[in-house]
């Protein structure tokens, strides 16, 4: 089996958030020490003109990231990707993180009831939504919040234009609880 090719994929797979040498040595069940020299194989492959992306690290976390000297297409594709409509999920998650800012994209995947890191990566690529911080909890995720885009795309002038939400309840909930549980 080819390890390199195994390393490419998982680095794919793991997208925007990265994976460390060590959970990729655990995952394909080999030594840090191998994990590392394959990286710098695939690192190296990369630097080749006919690849468009490259292996970069951030702190312990490996990742693919594309090469700058493409940059300008990838501005094209983002720019002409913005005029499209969004879809449903991506209004969703969008009010999400507008009404709940800042917000970790697991937070948001628990609201949802599914995952959405693909949508949320396609929103930070629109300049839609963007990574404001770290949170305290374990692993330090992300926190994402709007943009000035974002307010602009909707004709908001800020986010206290948004719509006030109003949580309507089942009828019934009330007098249930009026006539259990209420003290007199």
């Amino acid at each position: 089996m080819n390890l390199k090719a195994v390393l490419e994929g998982l680095l794919f797979v793991a997208g925007d958030d990265g994976v460390s040498a060590s959970k990729l040595a655990e995952i394909m069940e080999i030594d840090s020490s191998e994990v590392l020299k394959l990286i710098d194989e695939l690192s190296e492959d990369c630097k080749s003109e006919s690849r468009g992306v490259q292996v970069k690290q951030f702190g312990d976390l490996y990742k693919f990231v594309t090469k700058e000297e493409h940059s300008k297409y990838y501005k094209k594709l983002v720019d002409e990707d913005i005029s499209d409509s969004l879809s449903n999920s991506a209004l969703e998650i969008l009010a999400i993180v507008a009404y709940n800012q800042p917000i970790t994209r697991v937070t948001i995947d628990e609201i949802r009831g599914v995952s959405c890191a693909h949508i949320v990566r396609k929103l930070v690529m629109k300049n839609l939504i963007k990574e404001v911080g770290r949170s305290e909890l374990p692993g330090r995720p992300l926190l994402y919040g709007v943009t000035d885009q974002f307010l602009d795309y909707f004709g908001l002038k800020s986010l206290d234009d948004l719509p006030e939400i109003k949580v309507e309840t089942e009828s019934g909930e009330k007098e249930l609880f009026d006539s259990k549980y209420k003290e007199e």
